[in-house]
């Protein structure tokens, strides 16, 4: 395996100033390049800067929100921000896009919506909000003709293999097949890899998240919400990928885990 060049990481994590020592921790122990973090859950006057700063993250991009929401990308590499796409069409602060300087690499980290409890547009209207979403993503992935890496939450799990029971949580949002389409229409738009899936190839087991509601450590009741995705071109430079899954038993956990993966130069 060649050793990778450039490492970049991504995390859902529930709130960065509650979990700070956790990501300080996850920061020490895998030293990414790069950290993607959704659902930060503060504006950008509240983030803990100075604890990434003394790690050495001192190129920080937030899009943050009161109470909820929020994305966030810290960088020992240097990088310029590129956008803020408002692909929820309300204001929520959902995406941050950054160009790694001297890299050739544009990074997208986006936290897609969760859609609610149920799937149907007209009773849900937080359904039909998450497929309106994925429909101005799949618009803008259309039109993309640079090296782009799109990270983070995407609260879908699209294959079988990607849930712990798919007969059970085939009507479950995250799982159902009208959001697999409409992921499946997105990963078409730009002939993304999903690097997820070209490390560890499905069937083999993959998950990202496990609920705070269920017994996860006993019965493994994970789904695969979280994801990397590639050009084709920069696919090709991905040389590993790794699940940081001791971090779902760490001290007060966000019901995510970190990916990492890695790319030649």
């Amino acid at each position: 395996m060649t050793a990778p060049q450039i490492t970049i990481a991504t995390w859902n994590i529930n709130s960065v100033r509650l979990r700070i020592d956790a990501v300080a921790r996850l920061l020490a122990q895998e030293s990414p390049d790069v950290l993607c973090l959704q659902e930060i859950k503060c504006t950008a006057d509240l983030f803990p800067r100075a604890a990434f700063e003394a790690l050495g993250y001192h190129h920080i991009a937030i899009s943050g929100q009161k109470g909820y929401h929020g994305v966030a990308i810290v960088s020992r590499l240097p990088m310029v921000e590129t956008a803020r796409h408002d692909w929820q069409a309300n204001g929520e602060a959902r995406h941050v896009g950054v160009e790694l300087t001297g890299h050739d690499l544009f990074l997208e980290n986006v936290y897609i919506p969760a859609g609610g409890d149920l799937p149907d547009r007209e009773a849900n209207p937080k359904f039909g909000q998450k497929l309106d979403f994925l429909a101005r993503m799949t618009d803008w992935a259309g039109t993309l003709d640079r090296p782009t890496l799109l990270v983070g939450d995407f609260n879908i799990a699209p294959l079988d293999c990607d849930v712990y029971d798919h007969k059970a949580l085939i009507k479950v949002v995250s799982h159902t097949p009208v959001e697999v389409a409409a992921l499946g229409t997105l990963a078409a738009a730009h002939d993304w890899v999903d690097l997820g899936r070209k490390h560890i190839p499905a069937p083999q087991r993959n998950y990202s998240w496990w609920s705070y509601r269920s017994f996860w450590r006993d019965k493994d009741q994970g789904r695969r919400l979280d994801h990397m995705w590639a050009s084709p071109a920069l696919a090709e430079r991905s040389c590993d990928h790794r699940l940081i899954e001791e971090t779902r038993r760490w001290d007060q956990p966000s019901d995510h885990i970190p990916l990492i993966t890695g790319f030649r130069a």
